[in-house]
């Protein structure tokens, strides 16, 4: 999602505690993660819970799990856990945490589900998903982003079944059909390549509409021709861009 107003470079670094143990069966090092993450991070997910509305405890449990501070330049950690949007490489951004967690909670994710994700971004959309026990299959079509997000979540043990650099128009037809599908960015035009490679009974969530009127939709494959479309209201998101970009 696109930053709304100014956000500060200049901040001042403080010092963090860490934890001397990483046990490498956990989601991430706890080396990198503190008790004063994982409070902010309870405070989110409450804030998730009884401001924004969400009800799935599983979308909630993978966001208090997940460090979103990993995700994000260090000059922004102290916010990580505030409902903001964040640059990140290639002039992209990472999403609000609300915008995370009401994209995913409309997916209706269930355990071992496979799901396209077009645009990974950083990663921390790909590692909520993974931590969600889902096989995610992702596509970046910004170099930059694909190389970070691949590094980073092979550090933190939450990698995706698969990963690619690619164009996301085109999605993934060699692993279609998926249980669901997530897009990340807004389309102008709705892309109908994507839906064919949906199951029927699958659910795609997906921002659409020029850059100051996008809409967030979720599309349910009813029939092999046939889908029901439900609106939910105004976002704004960067564009979905095709080809890639080294």
């Amino acid at each position: 999602m696109q930053l709304n107003g100014a956000i500060a470079l200049f901040m001042p670094f403080l010092q963090r505690c860490s934890i001397a143990t990483c046990n490498k069966k956990s989601y991430f090092c706890d080396m990198q993660d503190s008790f004063v993450h994982k409070g902010k991070r309870k405070i989110l997910v409450d804030y998730l819970r009884e401001k924004i509305g969400i009800s799935d405890e599983n979308v909630l449990s993978a966001m208090n799990a997940v460090p979103r501070h990993l995700f994000i330049e260090s000059i922004f950690e102290d916010f990580a856990y505030e409902d903001r949007a964040f640059p990140i490489a290639a002039h992209q951004t990472i999403s609000h945490p609300s915008t995370v967690a009401e994209q995913t909670e409309l997916l209706q994710v269930k355990p071992g589900e496979k799901i396209l994700e077009i645009g990974t971004g950083c990663g921390y959309q790909t590692a909520v998903l993974v931590a969600m026990k889902t096989l995610v299959y992702t596509v970046e079509r910004q170099k930059d982003l694909f190389d970070f997000s691949q590094k980073k979540l092979k550090e933190m043990h939450l990698r995706p079944k698969f990963q690619s650099f690619g164009d996301g128009f085109a999605g993934l037809p060699t692993f279609a059909p998926f249980d669901k599908i997530i897009v990340t960015c807004g389309a102008e035009n709705l892309p109908t390549e994507l839906l064919k490679q949906l199951k029927v009974g699958g659910k795609m969530v997906i921002p659409l509409g020029p850059a100051d009127e996008q809409v967030l939709f979720r599309f349910t494959k009813i029939s092999p021709t046939e889908f029901e479309k439900e609106e939910f209201g105004a976002y704004k998101f960067v564009p979905m861009l095709g080809s890639t970009n080294k």
